[in-house]
C-alpha cells in the first residue's frame, strides 16, 4: 500500500458519508490500509462553496462537518504552499479546475498517491505512476 493517498474532494465526502454506494471495494481497502490518508486544504474550500450554492448538504454546520471530518476520521490535512501554487499552474492545460489543480499539485508535491473519480485527471500526464485507479 503505498505511503500516502491524498482523496480528491468527491473521495473524501464519499468516505465519510456513504462510502459503501460510492467507492469500489479496492477504494475502500486501499483507504483503510494506507498508513497515511490525507486531503488538500482547498477541499475545504470546495465543499464550503458547494454547501452555499446548495449543491452539497451536510448533516452539520460546514466548519463543524470539516472539524469532524479531519480529526476523528485520522484525515491529514495538507497546506497550500508557493511551491504547490506554483506546480498547480505549471500543470498540463487539460482543464482549467482550479481545485482539481491544486489537489493535483499536493499530491505531486508530497510524492503521495492520488484517488479520484474526475475522469479528467487520468489525462494529466504528470499523473502517470501517481493516480489511483478506480
Amino acid at each position: 500500500m503505498p505511503e500516502i493517498v491524498v482523496l480528491d474532494t468527491h473521495i473524501w465526502v464519499w468516505w465519510l458519508n456513504d462510502k459503501f454506494s460510492y467507492l469500489s471495494a479496492q477504494q475502500i481497502d486501499c483507504i483503510e490500509q494506507t498508513e497515511r490518508v490525507a486531503v488538500s486544504i482547498i477541499s475545504c474550500f470546495e465543499i464550503a462553496q458547494l454547501v452555499k450554492r446548495e449543491r452539497l448538504i451536510l448533516p452539520l454546520p460546514t466548519n463543524e462537518w470539516l472539524q469532524e471530518a479531519l480529526a476523528p476520521a485520522s484525515i491529514d490535512l495538507l497546506p497550500l504552499s508557493p511551491a504547490i501554487t506554483c506546480r498547480a499552474v505549471d500543470l498540463s492545460d487539460i482543464h482549467k479546475d482550479p481545485f482539481d489543480r491544486m489537489i493535483i499539485a499536493t499530491a505531486l508535491n508530497y510524492q503521495a498517491k492520488l484517488m479520484s473519480v474526475d475522469s479528467h485527471f487520468k489525462n494529466y500526464p504528470e499523473l502517470q505512476g501517481y493516480l489511483l485507479n478506480s
